[in-house]
């Protein structure tokens, strides 16, 4: 089975301003995977990092919708110090120390897919193990997986 990892902008983007094309986009492909999660087709995992970014989230609505989402989780990765140490490789990368955080408990979790609307960190995660992707690029490579067998 799939096992995915969703980012923070990832579970926030059907709560955004869906006037631009791109975010709209993007909040339908959210809601599909969680569709996906929902029915067992996709496995989520969780984390104390999204637990302590959503904890911090200013708005409540977007909260209680991200801790919604976090209870599909079938798996969950606590930081620990291997995760802290391979985030610190990450950050001197060039990832910021939160992405740095959800990219190492993904790959931790052995997830073969790290989900985010941020551009910035799909680009800098280019040449790592695990495929970091945009949630509409990741419907789009599962579903035409599912219609090549």
């Amino acid at each position: 089975m799939t096992r995915v990892y969703l980012d923070t902008s990832s579970y926030n983007r059907p709560l955004d301003n869906q006037t631009q094309p791109k975010i709209f986009l993007e909040a339908q492909a959210v809601i599909i995977i969680l569709q996906m999660i929902e029915v067992g087709e996709v496995e989520l995992v969780g984390s104390s990092v999204l637990d302590y970014e959503n904890s911090r989230n200013p708005y409540p609505i977007k909260q209680k919708a991200m801790d919604r989402y976090l209870q599909l989780a079938k798996v969950r990765q606590d930081v620990n110090d291997a995760i802290r140490q391979r985030a610190e490789e990450l950050e001197c990368s060039g990832l910021k120390a939160l992405d740095a955080l959800h990219t190492a408990c993904a790959e931790a979790s052995a997830s073969q897919y790290l989900i985010t609307c941020d551009k910035r960190l799909i680009n800098r995660c280019s040449g790592l193990a695990i495929k970091v992707i945009n949630p509409v690029n990741f419907v789009l490579e599962l579903s035409s997986n599912d219609t090549d067998q």
